[in-house]
């Protein structure tokens, strides 16, 4: 991607704390049209049921590209998927794991937003869909889409473009950092690298720190299985 490059945006979604598929959860998100205020935490309107694990000023945005729902129907044809079927905020065409960068830097509408780290996905997400294995295939295939911090506040819309302003480094694309993270999570010297992504969210850093000093993984089974 170009410093110019502006994407489109297919959708933009927002959710309240309900219960819902069995769990308690703010996945069920609906379109939003016109403008809506973008704070350090999130969108006007938006919540998250575990705060955690999810939301926060690192944490305030999840994009999941559209085109990854080809994938799951082709993996799992015996559901369908819409967007926004994972809880994204922010729907694209054209934005992969491939091409963006942890650090890659957006204005959008009136804020600027920063990609902070991938997402790590639950046991609510195969709860939603009743499929055992699919946070476990999320994590493996890396289709995880990504999270931002906000730089500056201010009003955004669907209409609104993604504007590139500033690049990440091209070393640490997402896909290569969730790929370093989750299917390689102890090789010494990627973690060394990982180390060096200044733009990586403080709790991705913290695990990465962790993992050296320790030698040891988390245990990650609660997180993509739930209690039990």
């Amino acid at each position: 991607m170009q410093l110019d490059t502006a994407i489109v945006l297919t959708g933009l979604y927002c959710g309240k704390v309900a219960q819902k598929y069995g769990i308690r959860t703010a996945m069920a998100k609906q379109a939003v049209s016109g403008k809506c205020y973008l704070s350090a935490t999130g969108l006007d309107g938006d919540e998250c049921a575990e705060p955690k694990f999810h939301g926060g000023t690192e944490r305030a945005l999840h994009q999941y590209p559209l085109e990854h729902y080809a994938f799951w129907q082709q993996q799992f044809p015996e559901r369908d998927w819409p967007a926004p079927g994972v809880g994204e905020n922010i729907s694209t065409q054209g934005m992969t794991e491939e091409k963006v960068r942890i650090g890659d830097r957006f204005q959008w509408g009136e804020a600027v937003i920063e990609i902070s780290q991938p997402r790590s996905p639950c046991y609510k997400l195969s709860r939603r869909w009743e499929l055992p294995e699919f946070s476990a295939v999320m994590q493996q295939t890396g289709r995880c889409g990504w999270l931002y911090r906000v730089i500056t506040p201010g009003y955004v819309s669907s209409d609104d473009p993604l504007v590139l302003v500033k690049q990440g480094e091209d070393r640490f694309t997402v896909k290569r950092v969730l790929d370093w993270y989750f299917n390689d999570p102890m090789n010494l010297d990627k973690l060394r690298l990982l180390q060096e992504c200044e733009a990586l969210s403080v709790s991705w850093r913290n695990t990465v720190e962790k993992r050296l000093k320790t030698g040891e993984l988390e245990n990650w089974h609660f997180r993509l299985n739930g209690a039990g």
